[in-house]
């Protein structure tokens, strides 16, 4: 009796271990395809969602005042942008699932392969969307006003590529709207000020992603995708360095107008050389490992302005 009860529990002991290894193990994969759907697994994209919030956020505050509303904010848009690039990024897949399929980069994303489907993608989108809401309301009126008004922007980019040699432009004029969020978050009223960083902005996302679209320039030929990577591909780098000369350009004339310091402007010298050294003289536009390795680089030049700012708001 003994051993027949040790045979038991042996095999109940087995059976609890194996079904938690498969319950694990189911566990696990849904929480990676969740990952690679919201792309959580590739910061650079909610990143570059951040650095225009805070970019706002820093020319808006009054660094004299108590730092804990402006540590607050900070946290507040870093939760947003994650929320809302990973709800893009779903509506993304959603609207162009058919096209994903036929490129190489993207043909393996969980909607595209039919891991997810669209109806579950739709469910993660209405739940992300209400976290950011959650977020959204922390604000002033006026910031949860302008946020809701760029909500058709958000979801209607994807569409851009089907009609428009220009769904770049279009992302650089969504992605950057953080600015003004981070403006009014702080000072509760429009000004001319944060628009001269937002029109320079909007040429940097221009100038990046027209380079990251090179990876599938060649299957967005075949299928009839539009981008400014197609329409500029016969001469891409006059292009970017006009986006470039754009952006550095509203870089000196905020610098002006907010009466900034001179260190301001000697410590441009950093984030010029980033664009114009760092970047373009080392892209090799046909290398998709090199267009990867350039609009990656763009995160460490988020945080250099960012710092950059900040040293012409303190000093």
């Amino acid at each position: 009796m003994r051993l027949l009860y040790n045979l038991r529990s042996y095999r109940i002991n087995l059976i609890m271990k194996l079904a938690f290894v498969i319950y694990k193990k189911i566990i696990m994969e849904k929480l990676n395809l969740f990952i690679k759907l919201t792309r959580l697994n590739k910061p650079i994209g909610y990143m570059l969602l951040f650095w225009p919030c805070l970019w706002g956020l820093t020319i808006a505050y009054d660094f004299t005042d108590n730092l804990n509303q402006y540590f607050f904010y900070l946290l507040l848009f870093f939760l947003g942008a994650v929320l809302m690039r990973s709800a893009g990024c779903i509506v993304n897949d959603i609207v162009d699932k058919n096209f994903d399929k036929k490129v190489k980069r993207t043909k393996n994303r969980p909607i595209a392969s039919e891991k997810i489907s669209v109806s579950l993608g739709i469910v993660c989108t209405i739940c992300l969307c209400f976290l950011a809401l959650i977020v959204l309301i922390q604000f002033n009126k006026l910031t949860i006003y302008l946020a809701l008004a760029s909500m058709p922007l958000a979801f209607l980019y994807p569409l851009m590529k089907r009609f428009t040699y220009w769904p770049q432009l279009f992302l650089g004029i969504t992605f950057n709207y953080g600015i003004i969020l981070g403006w009014t978050s702080i000072s509760n009223n429009l000004s001319f000020f944060p628009f001269i960083l937002y029109f320079g902005a909007i040429f940097w996302t221009l100038g990046y992603d027209t380079v990251y679209g090179y990876q599938d320039i060649k299957d967005d030929e075949i299928i009839g995708v539009k981008s400014t990577s197609i329409k500029f591909k016969k001469n891409p780098k006059n292009f970017i360095l006009f986006n470039y000369f754009i952006l550095s350009f509203s870089l000196l004339v905020i610098g002006i107008f907010m009466n900034f310091d001179y260190i301001y402007f000697l410590f441009l010298i950093i984030p010029f050389l980033h664009l114009f050294i760092y970047q373009l003289k080392n892209l090799e536009i046909k290398n998709n490992n090199s267009c990867l390795k350039f609009f990656k680089k763009n995160n460490s030049f988020g945080l250099i302005v960012f710092l950059c700012l900040l040293l012409g708001k303190i000093y």
